[in-house]
């Protein structure tokens, strides 16, 4: 009966690293000159970073999950080309259900398949056109393969 136990606990282990290899397990970095800060929220099967301005706006999420978030993104709502990850993706205005409130012009988001079974889903709320394309291009330069997570970066 001890070796069934030490089996099934031995199985139960080995599940559980399994998983947590799946899961991502931290924000990418930022380059120091971007003036950004992340504040991570780590769940089971994701992780939630935010990046703050110094002022404490923020202005970048990013969810990096094992699930596809199976966001929709309507095509009249398509903006810029893009990259993340090495991955080539639209930016889309959100759709807020017909509002418009302030900063909705430089608000995006996007959702990518960047591994097997790795998604990202980015949302950007730029304060004007020069920091959208200042924080597309910093989410373009991202480095998020399972080797460079894992080796740290």
């Amino acid at each position: 009966m001890n070796v069934l136990r030490a089996a099934v606990c031995l199985i139960l282990l080995s599940s559980a690293m399994a998983a947590s290899a799946q899961a991502p397990n931290e924000c990418p970095s930022l380059p120091a000159s971007s003036g950004l800060q992340w504040q991570q929220q780590a769940q089971a099967d994701f992780i939630l970073c935010k990046a703050s301005t110094s002022d404490g706006r923020e202005v970048l999420s990013l969810m990096l999950s094992t699930r596809d978030p199976a966001l929709p993104l309507s095509r009249p709502l398509r903006q810029e080309k893009g990259g993340f990850a090495g991955e080539s993706l639209y930016w889309y205005q959100p759709d807020l259900g017909g509002q418009k409130p302030p900063g909705y012009d430089t608000r995006r988001i996007t959702v990518v398949k960047y591994d097997k079974n790795r998604y990202a889903q980015i949302a950007l709320y730029a304060g004007d056109a020069q920091e959208l394309g200042t924080l597309q291009t910093l989410t373009q330069g991202m480095n998020l393969n399972p080797t460079a997570v894992a080796a740290g970066r």
